[in-house]
């Protein structure tokens, strides 16, 4: 694809989320920082529980809105942490949680909202993006940094 994007298909349903998450997980290979990026309701959420259970973690996991950052055990002993910048006001509210540590501690971090991160965007990320295609489908693309 010319702008980098690489696509899994246009009408994806919710029942086909384990075979994404499963080769998103390939395709990232070693990238910690994983930004989701996708309107209201388009699934970010319903996709990273989808790679949480993946990875095996076994707690349910929710979205972190009011929290900011939830975090996860995988069953290999790795912390999962997953951000909803959604309420984020600044670049400060996130230094004050910390995020530059989290994103430099080789932990997989999962991120909504990553259009709040300004200066604090990593380097390398792995990119996800979502779209609507219909009632229950959608577009979900990656791309490397």
């Amino acid at each position: 694809m010319p702008d980098g994007w690489e696509s899994f298909g246009e009408r994806l349903t919710v029942d086909q989320l384990p075979e994404v998450a499963g080769k998103l997980l390939e395709a990232a290979s070693d990238h910690t920082v994983w930004l989701f990026y996708g309107e209201m309701g388009s699934g970010k959420t319903t996709l990273i529980k989808a790679i949480g259970e993946q990875k095996g973690v076994e707690d349910g996991m929710s979205s972190p809105t009011f929290s900011i950052i939830n975090e996860y055990d995988a069953a290999d002993g790795r912390k999962i942490y997953h951000f909803d910048l959604y309420r984020i006001k600044n670049e400060r509210e996130l230094m004050e949680l910390g995020a530059e540590e989290y994103f430099d501690s080789n932990e997989l971090c999962l991120i909504e909202w990553p259009e709040k991160l300004g200066s604090l965007m990593p380097s390398d990320p792995f990119s996800i993006r979502l779209t609507t295609t219909g009632p229950h489908h959608r577009k979900i693309e990656f791309k490397k940094a």
